[in-house]
């Protein structure tokens, strides 16, 4: 990615930058480095857009947004070659990505007036002449800054769900993929012609300080811990509150129950596709000592056939953005360096700008292999006594997004002791397809939800009415009440919340039955 040189992976600043097929380093297409004024400008013209999409209402928006969906079906192949050409991966990833995204605005589309519609709530003894109502607002306009792993399925968990609330959307895609989202706000366009309410911003990171600070409402956010911490600065500004999502560092279990084969093929397809580049792939596995050997065997075959390139019989594709591989030879490097072994693969493996599989074992729990984010066709296994020492060595980390278990018996026990947003059981990332389940993690893999009920409820803002119905001798919020009233309240309190039922339920820390 380029102003000048046109070399892959250098970001030198101008008034415009290329965007790169990161195989060959042909230029796909210009955009300009939008400035602060202009980013400013565009959100400006964006509320005005945010009170045209509001004012069609839910039916309205529904209509809109099912066309949208039509459209992304009708061109997936088109977007997923685009896709291909940009980031890198091989087109069918690339459809199934688009796909997956489809899914999701369907969702949001068809539940947006369900669950953030008005609702009556239910008063309690304490207002029983009142009536309670509960709905959901729009912010107004939403910043998107996405990421290049996912140009489609990540970026549009926030887009659509925040359209569907009933808000416009600025879009920073980001710089490695800037024409997959210029192709998004264009096939947007064509269904919702008469305002920019999915409007485009291009360019680098002091862009996208600029969309923080611009003055849109809400503002989601996908990438580093480090670059997360600058977002939420910048909104902090404003009280801009914020979505954001940073990544993790993804174990997978296997017990001494699972069916091997099948957590073989999943520990490398969830650590191998998209070249590795997926926040919540795996990178860490913890295998039961009876089925170590066995799994390791499975794991080997599976990741030895693998090829990394950009024909069409390649298993996955270019890792995206050139700095990653300096990222992944290190993690290789220190993990051979400190004693581990490598199975498949190894330094020999980068070779940019693709990287073979790897798959280490005997590595130091502190090195940055288990540590980091490596982001990249590799992964680390190691062996454990039991399942407790498993869960402790996956919850040892300062991330929390998600997490994959394999057990024919002990999985959702297994599961409920995970620190992660997500877990799959007997599968890996499966959630991310669920859209009625939420996407996001805790500690450094961030806050805030997307997809699903709460993802839609992220992108509104709650609105409590209450009304008087009629008049109640009990009066108590004046300063006329009386002694007989206080003393109506308390025998009222008395008589609805003064019994309590003992529980005779105890919570113990036992271990995982095996």
């Amino acid at each position: 990615m380029t102003a000048v040189s046109h070399q892959p992976g250098t970001q030198t600043r101008s008034a415009s930058f290329d965007s790169l097929d990161p195989v060959t380093g042909n230029v796909i297409a210009t955009f300009p480095v939008n400035s602060a004024a202009e980013v400013a400008a565009i959100v400006s013209k964006a509320k005005e857009a945010a009170d045209f999409w509001a004012g069609l209402g839910e039916p309205g928006r529904r209509a809109r947004l099912s066309a949208w969906r039509a459209t992304l079906v009708r061109r997936t192949d088109e977007l997923a070659r685009l896709i291909h050409a940009e980031n890198g991966k091989p087109v069918d990833d690339a459809v199934l990505e688009v796909t997956i995204a489809i899914a999701h605005l369907d969702w949001a589309t068809r539940n947006a007036r369900s669950l953030l519609g008005k609702r009556r709530v239910l008063p309690g003894v304490l207002a029983a002449n009142h009536s309670a109502t509960l709905e959901y607002l729009p912010f107004g306009v939403v910043g998107v800054i996405g990421p290049w792993n996912y140009p489609v399925h990540t970026p549009m968990g926030s887009i659509s769900y925040a359209l569907a609330a009933g808000n416009a959307v600025v879009f920073k895609p980001s710089e490695f993929t800037s024409a997959v989202g210029r192709w998004l706000v264009e096939s947007f366009a064509g269904i919702v012609a008469e305002q920019p309410v999915l409007s485009l911003v291009t360019g680098f990171g002091e862009t996208g300080a600029a969309l923080c600070v611009s003055g849109v409402d809400k503002l989601a956010f996908t990438g580093s811990p480090a670059t997360g911490r600058k977002v939420m600065a910048a909104c902090a500004q404003n009280l801009t509150p914020c979505v954001i999502e940073c990544g993790g560092k993804d174990a997978l279990i296997v017990a001494a129950d699972a069916d091997i084969e099948r957590a073989a093929e999943q520990a490398v397809w969830g650590s191998m596709f998209n070249a590795g580049q997926t926040c919540a792939g795996v990178e860490r596995v913890y295998v039961e000592a009876p089925v170590y050997e066995a799994f390791l065997s499975a794991v080997t075959a599976r990741a030895t056939s693998l090829q990394a390139g950009a024909g069409g019989s390649a298993d996955y594709g270019a890792i995206t953005m050139p700095g990653q591989l300096d990222v992944i030879a290190a993690h290789i490097e220190d993990a051979l360096q400190r004693g581990g072994k490598a199975l498949v693969g190894g330094r020999h493996s980068v070779r940019a700008p693709f990287v073979d599989p790897v798959v280490l074992v005997d590595v130091p729990e502190d090195s940055p292999a288990l540590t980091d984010e490596t982001f990249g066709p590799t992964v680390v296994i190691a062996k454990v006594a039991d399942l407790d020492e498993a869960i402790t060595k996956a919850n040892a980390s300062r991330y929390g997004l998600g997490a994959s278990v394999f057990s024919r018996r002990n999985g959702q026990r297994i599961a409920d002791r995970l620190d992660a947003g997500m877990v799959s059981i007997n599968s890996v990332l499966t959630y991310a397809s669920i859209p009625g389940l939420p996407w996001g993690g805790t500690g450094d893999s961030g806050f805030g939800r997307i997809h699903g009920p709460d993802g839609l409820r992220e992108f509104a803002r709650s609105r409590s009415v209450s009304r008087q119905r009629f008049e109640i001798p009990l009066r108590l919020t004046t300063f006329d009440r009386s002694d007989k009233a206080m003393g109506r309240l308390r025998k009222l309190a008395r008589a609805r919340w003064g019994h309590s039922k003992a529980s005779s339920a105890r919570v113990t820390g036992a271990a995982v039955p095996r």
